[in-house]
């Protein structure tokens, strides 16, 4: 059990926040002249919500130095521009959207696009919980500090940019080693007129039905934008039909020309049946079979934020952000431990099904965040400064039964005798201090270090098991902690086009709830158990060379210590326990290259033809260092070490590439995407197992073709065909939910989608 005097603990902390906040801002003051806007023309300032790139054709850009109140000078980043991608954006691809976005790994197996699971740098795709995820800049995942999966994504016709911030940006957005990926949606400033409709009508083959409609608009001291959105399909393998149905809705007031507000609601609400898992053997005979037809998961997501910005000065301004979440994430299926190879049949004994079960999490989460940004002069040097402050506040609470054994398929949650076999709730807490400043060296040298503070807590409680009708219930665990990461940035200017980049970054994982609630009795929690902690620091070169190539290529470590698993271990002859504890680390190097060619065919500057051509490397060498394994052999616990065994679902070789041939207004793309094999678990299985879930995950090779094209002023057409040549593969093996087994991902897919802008 972790025992803390949280009281004196938060003393201290409270203490050192405010000793820092006053030495920042004595700092400033005792070195500072505030620039004035003749100082400051050369910084670039984009608000948060603000279309880039208007005149930039190209999807991927460059983060200016400085958006809104954060800082982006010296960190490997990228702004996917969404009105510029060629794609479907309507299940969310996510090959085709991140495609130049070296070294991301997508996880596809779920073709509805409910589920995105990305990562980089040998780092798990699962519900992208490697990564910060965020909307408009506030946490969206289930719980950042707990359980950071992201159950829910917006709608991509709705998405304005989306930002990715890797390693370096642990400093201004907390745990979790991938970085920072954020959603920034519409708000309706883009509109030249007070009111505007748009729609999106998109069918596809098996089932695929989209609506999508959105309204917004400016006038005087305001705009707003609001969308709903309606997908359903029968899916590519049998048994995943699903439906969603999202809106969003945001207002946005500025009172006076310094201050902004913004207001802003969504929910959604998605279900979907969830088709299991297969065998290596079973998809060589039809990837698009399902041995599971009761499985079912049920997500109901809410967010809600009130976002203010003031403008103190033309150098100074700062940020106030209240955000809430309200999630449950329900499912029902049939899951046993043999996975697939029990199949789910009507048993003779009872004559109808075996019982499901019925997993329900809710999700109850709030927090805010305030940001400071300002200019001042260093003898003749202007300086910038960011410094925020965060507060988040999270709990769940996990249930589980078992359900009814009827013959029905349909989503249910109905449980046996009324009665919770499991009942936790976990509550966790975070206060943070972050600061980040940029010094200018001449005309072409910036200098960022920062820093960030964390006090983080976690708790678990309840009843975790129901034997012979009596509960057994979790010792409760808590862990709380501080500590404090530190990182530099460098970017040098060789010219106004060309740019040298480095950064050297600590980062974390917090403990996560799974990490507090094992089963009493047979597993327990080393009470010195720590957080992950490691760092990652890159060195790349960015720019445009001439007037037509776009390259950003770099370099990269991460080491991610502290990794946390089970040892086995035995306290008497026969009497053994699982030993929640830190059980190794691993490093993770590489090499991250794009590039981009975009010009036009022929001599002539009028000419209506243009091409454009990208290429997307990454090389991972992902291995375990002095990582510890347990296993009983001959009823012995033989201890083996992991050293220099791959790290899973972290592919050597990613490669995408594609060209656009666009003719005025009509674009045709076609992009190949090629990610090389991987294991599937650390102790690098190479023969696949009978159930599925070990294994080695074979390479593969997509290509997705799309077209679009307008009709008039108003209207404009876009369709492809993902994976054109029908390509059986798979991305994942699970060995629990969704699946158990390998997850086929979707062969041969079409669709066609109705655009218009009234």
């Amino acid at each position: 059990m972790f025992k803390s005097n949280n009281a004196a603990i938060c003393g201290v902390n409270f203490r050192v926040i405010f000793f820092c906040l006053f030495f920042i801002a004595f700092s400033a003051r005792l070195f500072a002249q505030h620039t004035t806007s003749e100082d400051s023309t050369h910084i670039k300032y984009l608000a948060e919500i603000t279309l880039v790139g208007r005149a930039n054709r190209s999807d991927l850009q460059q983060i200016p130095e400085i958006v809104g109140t954060a800082i982006y000078a010296g960190k490997k980043s990228s702004l996917l521009v969404m009105k510029n991608v060629e794609g479907n954006i309507t299940t969310n691809v996510m090959r085709q959207v991140m495609a130049k976005i070296p070294g991301i790994h997508i996880w596809e197996n779920d073709g509805s696009g409910i589920q995105i699971g990305v990562a980089t740098r040998g780092l798990s795709p699962n519900r992208s919980w490697e990564f910060n995820v965020r909307q408009n800049g506030y946490d969206i995942a289930a719980d950042p500090y707990g359980y950071p999966e992201a159950y829910y994504n917006p709608q991509l016709q709705a998405v304005q940019r989306i930002e990715i911030i890797r390693g370096h940006g642990a400093l201004q957005y907390g745990p979790q080693f991938g970085g920072m990926l954020n959603y920034i949606l519409r708000d309706g400033s883009e509109f030249k007129k007070s009111f505007q409709v748009e729609t999106q009508q998109t069918v596809g083959t098996y089932g695929l039905s989209n609506l999508y409609a959105g309204a917004g608009g400016r006038t005087g001291k305001w705009n707003y934008f609001a969308f709903f959105d309606r997908r359903q399909g029968d899916g590519y393998r049998a048994n995943s039909q699903y439906y969603t149905n999202s809106g969003f809705i945001t207002v946005t007031y500025r009172p006076t020309k310094k201050i902004t507000t913004t207001l802003e609601y969504m929910r959604s609400h998605i279900r979907s049946q969830q088709p299991g898992g297969l065998s290596d053997l079973q998809i060589q005979q039809n990837s698009r079979q399902s041995l599971r037809h009761r499985n079912w998961m049920d997500i109901e997501w809410s967010t809600f934020a009130w976002r203010s910005r003031y403008e103190m000065s033309a150098s100074s301004r700062m940020e106030l952000k209240l955000f809430g979440l309200l999630g449950d994430r329900n499912s029902v299926g049939f899951l046993p431990v043999t996975g697939i190879l029990q199949p789910d049949t009507i048993l003779s004994a009872t004559r109808g099904f075996a019982p499901r079960n019925v997993n329900i999490d809710l999700y109850r989460n709030w927090g805010g965040e305030w940001r400071w940004i300002t200019d001042y002069k260093i003898n003749k040097s202007t300086t910038t400064l960011a410094v925020g402050l965060r507060r988040f506040v999270g709990h769940t609470n996990r249930l589980m039964a078992d359900g009814k054994g009827d013959t029905g398929a349909s989503y249910a949650l109905q449980i046996q005798n009324d009665t919770w076999i499991r009942d936790i709730d976990f509550n966790s807490a975070n206060y943070a201090l972050f600061a980040e400043q940029i010094f200018r060296l001449g005309t072409r040298l910036l200098v960022i270090p920062g820093f960030r503070y964390e006090w983080v807590t976690g708790a678990a409680s309840g009843q975790h098991n129901l034997q012979n009708g009596v509960p057994v219930n979790l010792i409760r665990q808590e862990k709380t902690r501080g500590f404090l990461l530190g990182g530099v940035g460098l970017e040098y200017h060789m010219n106004n086009k060309v740019e040298v980049y480095a950064n050297f970054t600590q980062a974390y994982r917090p403990v996560l709830f799974s990490d507090l609630s094992t089963p009493p009795g047979s597993d327990r929690i080393d009470p010195a158990l720590k957080d992950a902690r490691g760092f990652n620091t890159d060195l790349g070169v960015r720019g445009k060379f001439g007037k037509q190539f776009y390259v950003d290529a770099s370099v990269y470590l991460l080491h991610y210590g502290n990794r946390i698993g089970n040892l086995l271990q035995e306290e008497a002859p026969g009497v053994r326990y699982n030993l929640r504890t830190n059980i190794g680390a691993s490093n993770a190097k590489g090499l991250e290259l794009f590039g981009e060619y975009q010009g036009q065919l022929g001599k002539s500057m009028n000419t209506p033809w243009r091409w454009s051509q990208y290429v997307s490397y990454a090389f991972t060498d992902a291995r375990y260092a002095k990582f510890q394994l347990t296993r009983v052999v001959n009823n012995s616990i033989v201890k083996t070490d992991l050293n220099n065994n791959q790290v899973e679902n972290a592919p050597r070789h990613t490669i995408r590439t594609g060209s656009t041939l666009q003719y005025n207004t009509i674009k045709f793309t076609g992009q190949l995407s090629y990610t090389s094999g991987t294991y599937s678990d650390a102790n690098n299985t190479r023969q696949p197992t009978t159930n599925g879930q070990n294994g080695w995950i074979p390479n593969y090779t997509v290509i997705d073709l799309t077209l679009s094209f307008p009709i008039d002023k108003n209207w404009s057409v876009s369709t492809g065909i993902n994976n054109l040549l029908d390509a059986a593969y798979f991305t994942r093996r699970a060995g629990g939910y969704p699946g158990p087994g390998a997850m086929p991902a979707d062969g041969r897919t079409v669709f066609i989608t109705l655009k218009s802008q009234l």
